[in-house]
């Protein structure tokens, strides 16, 4: 392929992704423009993962794209994302005069850059040979933070996709246990209306004449029973809309889990049931797979497509060109980790996004998101490296630098275990008192 061709592709991609990134989120411009940035150069990286595998563009042309996106990633990720962070954290505080937001903003970076720095310390990341501004530098401390994110969304993804999608553990809810609840919840209703008619009752009649009525006469002469008397309803209403409250909220939770049982029925949700059998087994195996790994001190060094097809060449015996098969193999391997990588971690920020935003906070939310993301993806990219045939990996080691690319395997692994274990603990416990309200 020509230069002219290169760049073509190169810059019709960027174009590409970056309408992707705008459609997101649509607030502030400037917020947006950055966010579709970051994601645009995040799927680059995974581009040219694909675009190394087949052999599109030149190799001195990947080899600069490669360095010019990391050195454009650590760019925001470090400086442009924690700054406008800062930013935007200080002017929604009410009490930071408008003259004192960019010096604190700045003073805020500064506090970020050191601890971005000393995360470097417990861990065997730093290289005295490469200098402070080097990609070592920045890619290894961004590596510790995003395969962090990254065993904790995959140990709890691995553990709760099974849980959510198989019949197995969906509590059974008959219409008559709905009904009975519904009941129970328009009883207590019934009885916070009565109660605060009794109070509005009691006091309308104490602000009256005390000659109008015997009635009046009777409540003024015992004007303190009355007080009591209100005092205990309204406790009595605080109960009462507390326990309507909980019957509500169980309500709904009866109402979500007979959705779910009728859409398991249906084709969609039986496919998601077999699916989840074999994220079972896959949970199963990674657990075991990442205790062995801590155990002996174990790093893979063959990519998986490779391993498989050299023991169906040696164990079974098939006749088969194992460099022709492991590029084509791993093309496809790569690019459904890319297309579920991005849509996952996408679906995971969008949901954040519209729970926790509000307008005052939502371009700190697009800006935390971004970070996130950015740090995602370069540490996909790291570990990604290992389920490329050796061939392939050649030009990602030499743009990542010289990194501890075993060190980081092996601390994903260590908290996939502990994100593992402590969702399956969580969820059971969750399951058992469920199970416990239903009897």
């Amino acid at each position: 392929m020509s230069l002219f061709g290169d760049i073509f592709v190169v810059i019709l991609s960027q174009v590409l992704f970056f309408a992707g990134g705008w459609i997101f989120f649509v607030h502030h411009s400037f917020v947006q423009l950055i966010f579709s940035i970051t994601f645009s150069l995040s799927c680059s990286m995974f581009e040219l993962i694909i675009f190394e595998i087949i052999g599109i563009l030149d190799p001195s042309t990947r080899f600069f794209y490669w360095k010019f996106i990391l050195y454009f990633m650590l760019f925001i990720i470090i400086l442009i994302l924690p700054l406008y962070m800062s930013y935007f954290i200080l002017c929604n505080i009410t009490f930071v005069a408008k003259r004192y937001i960019k010096p604190m903003a700045f003073l805020v970076w500064l506090i970020f850059i050191f601890l971005f720095w000393k995360i470097g310390d417990p861990f065997p990341i730093l290289s005295p040979k490469h200098g402070i501004f080097s990609i070592e530098q920045g890619i290894s401390r961004v590596g510790v933070i995003g395969v962090t994110l990254m065993a904790l969304l995959s140990g709890f993804g691995a553990v709760n996709y099974p849980y959510t999608s198989m019949t197995y553990f969906m509590r059974v809810v008959t219409l008559a246990d709905v009904t009975s609840l519904e009941k129970k919840l328009l009883r207590t209703y019934d009885l916070i209306a009565m109660k605060k008619k009794r109070i509005i009752l009691i006091e309308k009649d104490s602000r009256s004449p005390s000659s109008t009525s015997l009635w009046t006469s009777v409540i003024q002469t015992f004007s303190s029973s009355g007080s009591e008397s209100v005092s205990q309803l309204r406790s009595d209403c605080r109960a009462l809309e507390e326990l309507a409250r909980q019957l509500f909220l169980e309500l709904v939770d009866m109402k979500a889990m007979q959705l779910r049982m009728e859409w398991s029925k249906t084709f969609k949700g039986k496919y998601f049931h077999f699916v989840g059998y074999f994220f079972s087994l896959y949970c199963i195996w990674k657990i075991f797979i990442s205790t062995i790994n801590i155990v002996f001190n174990r790093v893979g060094r063959v990519d998986p497509v490779t391993r498989g097809i050299q023991i169906a060449v040696n164990w079974i015996g098939l006749e088969i060109d194992v460099k022709f098969w492991s590029q084509h193999v791993s093309f496809l391997l790569v690019g459904i980790i890319v297309i579920s990588s991005i849509r996952g971690l996408l679906i995971t920020l969008t949901k954040f996004f519209y729970a926790i935003s509000s307008p005052k906070s939502s371009n700190i939310i697009v800006l935390a998101l971004a970070e996130i993301m950015a740090m995602y993806f370069v540490s996909s990219v790291v570990l990604m490296r290992m389920n490329m045939p050796l061939e392939y990996r050649t030009i990602v080691t030499q743009v990542l630098g010289d990194l501890q690319f075993n060190f980081y395997h092996r601390w994903f692994d260590v908290i996939f275990l502990v994100s593992a274990l402590s969702s399956i603990g969580f969820l059971y416990l969750a399951h058992k008192q469920s199970s416990n309200k239903e009897l």
